[in-house]
């Protein structure tokens, strides 16, 4: 199969002219900045006029850089991938729902998912008008190649896998997603938002491979900045500069860019992290495994668990209760009676530990 890039995206988009800001006509860092109608005057109490350079602190009255150039550089050092291939979106949602702007057509072209899965993705073909298809994991969740077959048809433009997979935990199979590459006339999504987390390559060393590969990536869990919503999308130049062309204008602001910068120099801290967060996995399911409401900890490639226990409404709201919040998964397709509990630190996992000892304890629990 011969990916044909200009025949999956939406005809309209090929010609339309994307806003030029005053950023796109002049990218330099020094100069008399009279173009985009910021205040020259500066932010009160905050900004000093002049300090535009980047790399230094914020200044808060003047744009950002529109196409995230430094940040995207240290991104390309890390990742080992060419700067030309990747975008950066306010989250991975961003990217998600540009994609879908991109190559589906209201009401007429669809896009696949494989429940249960991350909810956005849902929530993006919704907000756009944009049908549907639905192929079931097996209860081992992972994918159906029969199911992902029948669900695809002649107006499927996009194919979206979650590897590690999310309420899951758990990888995908390498050679079926490796099959739809292959034979899918469509995007290929593969979401990788949990990869850190898990003993297996990323997907955006394969992209020379395979032109209709889209790796989404995220800064919210190993980096630890859910805070600063910063997702990444790995592609090859032409669907990157697709991307590039229907975003908003300065969708990365400055403070986003400039604490991501910071952060990216503590790789070594970063990996630490990480190690500490797969000790506490295993020593989690160990415990969990343990208890007698626990029915099942599910295998995790992430840094959560989904774990089947009795009566999991009932526990689910003791818990929030005793101020430990987990999430409720049980109304999920193939999660029935299932919790999702993020790893915590020591201390908090601790704290769970204990909270569902005591709810074995109470009248609440019926064995």
């Amino acid at each position: 199969m011969a990916f044909d890039l200009q025949k999956t995206l939406r005809p309209h988009i090929a010609g339309i002219k994307p806003y030029s800001s005053a950023r796109d006509e002049y990218s330099g860092t020094e100069g008399v900045f009279l173009d985009a109608n910021e205040n020259s005057f500066g932010t009160p109490g905050v900004a000093t006029p002049g300090m535009d350079i980047p790399g230094m602190e914020a200044s808060y009255h003047r744009y950002p850089d529109p196409y995230q150039q430094l940040l995207k550089k240290r991104i390309a050092e890390i990742k080992q991938l060419p700067v030309e291939n990747i975008f950066l979106g306010n989250g991975s949602d961003e990217a998600i729902d540009l994609l879908v702007r991109a190559f589906c057509r209201p009401g007429i072209d669809n896009m696949v998912i494989l429940p249960p899965t991350y909810g956005m993705y849902e929530v993006s073909a919704a907000i756009n008008d944009v049908p549907l298809k639905k192929a079931l994991l097996t209860e081992d969740f992972l994918i159906n190649k029969t199911s992902v077959d029948e669900a695809i048809d002649t107006h499927s433009k996009l194919l979206f896998f979650c590897s590690p997979n999310n309420p899951s935990g758990n990888l995908l199979q390498t050679d079926v997603i490796e099959h739809y590459l292959q034979t899918f006339e469509g995007v290929v999504v593969v979401d990788e938002a949990y990869i850190d987390f898990a003993d297996a390559q990323s997907w955006s060393q394969r992209l020379a491979d395979y032109p209709n590969l889209v790796v989404m990536q995220t800064m919210s869990k190993a980096w630890g900045m859910a805070a600063l919503r910063l997702g990444m999308a790995f592609a090859s130049k032409e669907i990157i500069a697709i991307l590039n062309k229907i975003k908003p204008p300065y969708n990365i602001n400055a403070l986003t860019q400039q604490a991501a910068l910071k952060v990216l120099e503590q790789t070594e801290q970063q990996r630490d992290i990480v190690q500490k967060i797969l000790a506490q996995r295993k020593q989690l399911q160990t415990d969990l495994e343990a208890l007698p409401l626990v029915e099942k900890v599910f295998p995790s490639d992430a840094n959560f668990l989904l774990v089947k226990v009795q009566e999991a409404a009932q526990l689910f709201h003791y818990l929030i209760d005793e101020k430990v919040i987990v999430r409720d998964r049980s109304k999920v397709i193939l999660c029935e009676g299932c919790l999702r509990i993020t790893v915590g630190t020591e201390a908090e996992n601790q704290r769970l530990l204990s909270s569902l000892k005591r709810f074995m304890s109470s009248d609440k629990f019926i064995s």
